[in-house]
């Protein structure tokens, strides 16, 4: 272990990799319980769905842990997996097959693109302000599906023009009623465990919250349940996907968006916590980047097979950082654990929505933090920040939020005299935008 994860060169130890390894895995172990739960509103099968979640997670970090040396954790993405239910599915009207089929034509382009350095170069061209705002967007947007998933929020539609239903209206929901509730002392007792510093807060508050559960008749015990068993079956999930749509406009517009989200989520994440970890180089760059993304790539193109949406890297990765963490060991421990985690999908599958509910609303939290690092002085970088956040909950889509905060840049830089700031190809992105509206789905 010393000689392959170099880890005197790293300045670190075996005890502080695994236990690094392992706080990781506590605090992003709640995707196994979050994901399934989000994409299962698709009609997908939930508990194919953790199993699918486990072994994407597994393959994709153990690809990172001794292909790029790096102590960070992948698994199906935030953000990602609601705008793969409730945006392509749910609000565009795709079957959760089609959907597959983009995600895994996202992952074999990303292949390419990371062999030929093409990833890079489009995300050194985005402004930094806009790559920040992205963050923060998507933390809201996965906060307010926590907020309607659980009953705090409800959401509607009202009659608009000539008499059609459209637009969401937001109110408050019955917060006295059993699952409203449950989620908002759920939300209580994981905000107190955040702030004592404890160790899997997320997870343990999901825990805490589901055994509360029990008593109020929201958390459902199945009969004779085993503790442990052997995985559920991938049958349902595994290898469904529909080509019929590969070569239509609609399609394009699915994959360019995976395709966009995934980039700022993977390479967010992982300068964000290299950051933290004294990895970067002079320049601010990322040594090795080009094995780090392609852990991504491997993950999300299995990923997809398996049965699930986008495979990232997470940004949780900095608390086992935190601890000391600096090698591929950290990652290859955080692996294990989810191959522990297989055995224990009882447990998993039980828990209801109103118990991941608070998980994703301080998910959301967490993702606000780069709002401090957008530059708000100069409003041709604010106005375009700001639309990016703000649009991505209202429109319910993530999507929307990148392309109202690009577009934006882009003109305010154009007609402010600014247009040298832009580079080639944002514009050529902006065109792509522009032609998302212009041409109909």
């Amino acid at each position: 272990m010393e000689k392959f994860f170099k880890l005197s060169e790293n300045n670190t130890t075996i005890k502080t990799e695994i236990t690094a390894g392992i706080t990781t895995f506590m605090t992003m172990a709640y995707i196994l319980i979050v994901n399934p739960s989000t994409l299962s509103a698709t009609g997908m099968d939930s508990k194919a769905l953790f199993t699918a979640t486990a072994l994407s997670a597994i393959i994709a970090t153990l690809v990172m842990a001794l292909y790029a040396n790096y102590p960070f954790a992948l698994a199906p993405g935030m953000g990602l997996n609601a705008y793969f239910a409730y945006t392509v599915v749910l609000k565009m009207g795709y079957s959760w097959q089609v959907a597959l089929t983009a995600v895994f034509l996202e992952g074999i382009i990303f292949i390419i693109l990371t062999f030929l350095n093409v990833r890079e170069a489009i995300i050194n061209c985005i402004p930094l302000n806009i790559k920040h705002a992205v963050s923060v967007g998507i933390g809201l947007f996965i906060a307010f599906i926590g907020l309607v998933n659980s009953g705090i929020v409800k959401t509607g539609m009202t009659y608009v023009g000539d008499g059609k239903l459209d637009g969401i209206i937001v109110k408050l929901g019955d917060i006295t009623s059993k699952s409203p509730l449950l989620a908002l002392i759920g939300l209580v007792v994981t905000g107190i465990l955040l702030a004592r510093n404890v160790k899997g807060a997320l997870l343990i508050g999901i825990i805490i919250t589901t055994i509360i559960g029990i008593p109020m008749g929201v958390t459902q015990i199945p009969e004779g349940m085993k503790i442990i068993s052997l995985p559920p079956s991938l049958s349902p999930i595994m290898f469904k996907f529909d080509f019929s749509s590969i070569f239509t406009l609609d399609m394009l517009v699915v994959l360019f968006t995976f395709l966009f989200v995934d980039m700022f989520d993977t390479v967010g994440t992982l300068v964000g916590v290299a950051s933290k970890a004294d990895m970067l180089d002079k320049e601010g760059k990322l040594p090795k980047a080009k094995q780090a993304l392609f852990a991504d790539a491997i993950g999300t193109t299995v990923g997809a097979i398996l049965g699930t949406s986008t495979v990232t890297t997470y940004v949780e990765s900095a608390s086992g950082v935190a601890e000391g963490g600096r090698t591929g060991l950290t990652s290859l421990t955080t692996a294990g654990m989810f191959a522990i985690a297989l055995l224990f999908s009882p447990l998993f599958t039980m828990v209801p929505s109103a118990a991941t509910a608070p998980a994703l609303i301080l998910v959301g939290l967490f993702m606000m933090s780069p709002i401090k690092k957008i530059n708000l002085e100069d409003f041709t970088e604010a106005i375009p920040a700001f639309l990016t956040i703000i649009m991505m909950p209202l429109t319910y889509s993530i999507a929307d939020g990148i392309v109202f905060g690009m577009i934006s840049y882009i003109l305010l830089k154009l007609l402010t005299g600014k247009g040298k700031q832009v580079s080639p190809i944002m514009y050529v992105l902006g065109i792509l935008f522009i032609l998302k509206f212009i041409i109909p789905s």
